[in-house]
């Protein structure tokens, strides 16, 4: 009987500090998360190099006098390939593998390749197809002889070509063809969303840089039974689950995909649906690594995508996770936010004074009632049950006795 034992890829990471050394740094910690984004798609990081420049090598993405030493690192350490931390143009990949002869991947590669091994959803599955797609499309200019059916030389150039336009064409229809099954999604997911509207249930859209411990909330507050684990992207399928308050509001949590420096493109536009999630809900619950030095960079990074995703504008509350790691003592604040809790979702410390702020978060802006509605009020107080949070109804001789919380801009309801 043979055994098969399955090699581990290894890489040499290569990053671009830009403007001098004042920029190093950064560059050294974007490369250190890069190493974890390595590690969770399965390779394994065997060297590291930075070069600092005024701005990327249009051709290259690095010097002539980087890429030798790049040669000598690959030999000297026997690394299969490199991974650089921004994304490559279809031009610096290409003078790249022919300058390295290796495998050359960027940061945008990596982290799709991560999001396919983890998406478990046929949604989740249609969006990363549709963001390697849309990745991919662009880097089959320039691609001719590679695809070539019958090799180099005089008289190929054609098939060449012609095998490239039918990649290219076969690549948008496919991409037509997701955009019209994701269409479909949205319907249903809209559908959804207005049955929750219906409902007046709150919405609490958890939202936080990866690895910051969504799930783990998820799970605590819900008993929602989602993976979670020490690791970037290890959930990316969104999940939706009701939580009972103290005072006895029911609130619906939704989980959405993590969020990360150099978050390319291509997944926010693919997973856009998904992300604006947040933008529907009554609040956003934003989860911040403490324990993270680079946890203020980490904040920053998630107000900057919700406002890529054009929703910035919702009150939020922050959990500033992962308390039983924290040993410096640093108080972190959040200016952005309505209130600051700390937690720690792994032993449930500060998780009901978490609680006490979303309820009272929640409450702002809204006018407690308590009132009997005749039975000729009952178009009032249907609207009670559609905009406001209906604590008690009771039928009585005069009509119906309500004790509820309504939009300050319904007072018409009182």
């Amino acid at each position: 009987m043979y055994e098969t034992k399955q090699e581990t890829e290894t890489v040499i990471l290569v990053a671009v500090a830009e403007d001098g050394a004042d920029f190093a740094l950064s560059a050294e910690e974007s490369l250190a998360e890069l190493a974890e984004l390595v590690k969770t798609a399965g390779a394994q990081v065997v060297g590291t190099m930075v070069q600092n420049r005024e701005s990327v090598h249009p051709g290259t993405y690095i010097g002539k006098g980087k890429i030798e030493e790049l040669q000598e690192l690959l030999q000297a350490t026997g690394a299969s390939g490199i991974v650089t931390d921004d994304e490559l143009t279809p031009v610096q990949m290409k003078n790249l593998e022919n300058a390295l002869s290796c495998n050359v991947m960027d940061r945008t590669m990596v982290i799709l390749d991560i999001f396919a091994q983890h998406a478990m959803t046929s949604e989740g599955k249609l969006q990363v197809e549709l963001a390697q797609l849309r990745y991919r499309s662009a880097r089959l200019i320039g691609m001719g002889r590679a695809m070539s059916r019958l090799g180099g030389g005089i008289g190929t150039r054609g098939p060449g070509e012609k095998k490239l336009e039918t990649d290219r064409r076969l690549i948008r229809n496919r991409i037509a063809q997701l955009n019209r099954e994701l269409a479909e999604v949205k319907k249903n997911r809209d559908v959804r969303r207005e049955a929750r509207t219906r409902s007046a249930i709150p919405v609490v859209a958890i939202v936080g840089y990866t690895n910051a411990g969504k799930s783990t909330l998820l799970n605590y507050l819900t008993d929602a039974d989602v993976l979670s684990k020490d690791a970037l992207f290890a959930t990316l399928d969104p999940t939706t689950r009701s939580c009972r308050m103290p005072d006895g509001q029911e609130v619906l949590f939704t989980d959405t995909v993590g969020f990360i420096r150099k978050l390319p493109h291509h997944l926010v536009d693919a997973f856009r649906s998904t992300l604006e999630e947040a933008g529907y809900s009554d609040l956003i619950l934003h989860v911040a690594d403490a324990s993270n030095p680079d946890v203020d960079v980490q904040m920053s990074v998630v107000y900057e995508t919700l406002r890529r995703l054009e929703i910035g504008n919702r009150k939020v509350v922050t959990a500033m996770n992962k308390q039983d790691l924290v040993t410096d003592g640093a108080v972190h604040k959040d200016l952005a936010a309505e209130r600051v809790v700390k937690i720690s979702a792994k032993t449930g410390e500060g998780i009901p004074e978490l609680l006490a702020a979303i309820t009272e978060v929640l409450l702002e802006g809204k006018i407690y009632i308590e009132r009997v509605y005749g039975y000729d009020e009952m178009s009032k107080l249907q609207g009670v049950r559609k905009y406001g949070r209906l604590l008690s109804e009771e039928y009585v001789a005069d009509g119906v006795a309500v004790k509820a919380y309504i939009p300050a801009e319904r007072r018409d309801l009182m």
